[in-house]
């Protein structure tokens, strides 16, 4: 058994480590605090050692909801270049953390150039790394499963997405679905459980997963192998039997000091949005809840950054914690620069949105100052405060020229004489 050198470890001795003096610094709570939630497992640092640009962020409990950027070159499309450009495209536009979803091939030096290039938290899914190789998962061997998590640990990954709670037992549950299993490492598992007729490696295996979480610090994000892929299929059998078994997994990796935190679903109807983050949090012991989405209708296919971003306010409002975003090239095809920014601007207002529901400590701040900017109509102060700067300049500059200029007191909705803040002012 590897002893642990993780966040949770410390915290748990009684130790406040740098990565945690750096997270309460920038959430503005007190290093005691912090410690005790890592140590509950209620908030997570992923911070493997060997990431040594890393500026470490926390997910959880008494956080900021936090949003995550999937990227990664596919078998059909991009290259090393683009996946470092949509990483920079994503620091700017603030994204928290960056998953490398990279299939296809060379993807060990596109997940390279990118740890270098990125000082957010990495994610990374090991299996995609696993069946690289082979032209079919089957081949795969058991110690093909552990060697690659091995492998990215060492390379620097911060976490991982690890679909251990997907049992044979759970797949004829999957039957009545309309899409199956939508998601690819759990669709990957499920077909080599099924030619080998054995069970999950990643479950039989796990302690041989939390020995390397634990000597790396890679915080384990559970997988939701069976989320659900359209609202037919959202709140099944199929989805809670996996969730019950990744409340057991959490408390094994608990126990040996592994940080850990959840995935959740994927499509859900909007009156169901709120019981499931409810009951993830009962079934998952106070885990960190990090969601896809949730998707709240399956017919916007170009618009899902929306739906998505729907659900995920409602999400982070009942309590999830990390969002992953979704683009508007979500069901259609590999997102370009354009894109990601949409999707994680859509997803950063509903992060914030919920901070301000919720009452997070100087979240409405910035509305307060974009409000008294707007009044006083000092455009470049908006501009500053936007969550995309750039757009907000692009589309106020799109105004005929008579009011582009920055001390204009109106703008071209209204014009001069109609502007109902300009009256409001005059004396």
């Amino acid at each position: 058994m590897t002893k642990a050198n993780t966040q949770m470890a410390a915290a748990r001795a009684g130790k406040i480590t740098p990565q945690m003096l750096t997270v309460a610094k920038d959430e503005g709570i007190q290093p005691e605090v912090l410690r005790d939630l890592i140590a509950q497992g209620k908030v997570v640092i992923p911070a493997n050692p060997a990431h040594t640009n890393l500026h470490p962020v926390g997910f959880g409990e008494g956080t900021r909801i936090k949003v995550n950027v999937n990227l990664g070159r596919s078998q059909t499309t991009s290259c090393l270049t683009d996946e470092v450009a949509k990483v920079e495209a994503a620091l700017k536009y603030g994204a928290d953390a960056v998953m490398d979803l990279s299939t296809g091939p060379d993807i060990d030096s596109v997940r390279k150039a990118i740890i270098e290039a990125c000082p957010a938290p990495l994610g990374t899914v090991p299996m995609y790394g696993a069946v690289n190789p082979v032209d079919d998962v089957a081949k795969l061997t058991v110690d093909d499963f552990l060697r690659t998590v091995k492998e990215q640990a060492e390379q620097g990954v911060d976490f991982m997405t690890i679909h251990a709670g997907l049992l044979k037992e759970h797949l004829p549950l999957v039957d009545s679905r309309l899409t199956g299993i939508v998601s690819r490492g759990g669709a990957l598992t499920a077909r080599w459980m099924k030619v080998h007729n054995r069970q999950n490696p990643y479950y039989e295996h796990f302690d041989e997963v939390l020995d390397i979480a634990a000597e790396h610090d890679i915080t384990l994000s559970l997988g939701d192998g069976l989320r659900p892929g359209c609202l037919h299929d959202a709140s099944d059998a199929a989805q809670f039997a996996e969730l019950d078994t990744l409340g057991e997994l959490t408390k094994k990796a608990w126990a040996r000091n592994v940080q850990v935190m959840i995935e959740g679903p994927g499509h859900v109807p909007l009156d169901q949005i709120a019981d499931n983050v409810k009951r993830q949090k009962k079934v998952c012991h106070g885990a960190p809840f990090y969601v896809l989405g949730p998707l709240v209708t399956d017919i916007a296919p170009g618009y899902d950054h929306i739906t998505g971003a729907i659900g995920a306010t409602l999400a982070a409002w009942a309590g999830a914690d990390f969002l992953c975003y979704v683009t508007p090239m979500e069901h259609l095809g590999l997102p370009d620069l354009e894109d990601l920014r949409n999707g994680l601007i859509a997803f950063r207002i509903a992060a914030h949105a919920a901070d301000i529901a919720k009452g997070h400590l100087g979240a409405r701040d910035r509305d307060d100052a974009m409000a008294r900017a707007r009044y006083a109509f000092e455009w470049e102060r908006q501009f500053e405060l936007a969550l995309d700067p750039d757009r907000a300049r692009e589309y106020h500059d799109k105004v005929p020229a008579a009011t582009q200029h920055r001390a204009s007191r109106y703008c071209s909705m209204c014009g001069e004489k109609y502007c109902a803040m300009r009256n409001s002012a005059l004396k």
